[in-house]
């Protein structure tokens, strides 16, 4: 592993020192490694929902009815509603 020096505002060393505290981490790098690991996540998510609206809205318009739509939905998913 990479080894950094980074400098931290109060209010967030003391958040780090109490997560230790409470053990909820076993050190304050496993706290900033975790908070790390969850905003890359939350950004590959974030990155993943844009391709899907992106794609959507790429696809055009439809011409089919709302009871079209319905029915194609319904025989996709094998529904009977």
């Amino acid at each position: 592993m990479a080894r950094q020096s980074i400098t931290l505002a109060n209010q967030n060393d003391e958040w780090l020192k109490e997560q230790v505290a409470k053990e909820e981490f076993t050190s304050k790098s496993e706290a900033v490694n975790y908070l790390i690991k969850q905003a890359r996540e939350r950004e590959a998510y974030h990155e993943y929902v844009q391709m899907k609206i992106d794609r959507g809205l790429n696809s055009g318009f439809s011409t089919k009815s709302k009871e079209e739509l319905f029915e194609e939905i319904k025989k996709r998913f094998n529904v009977s509603l």
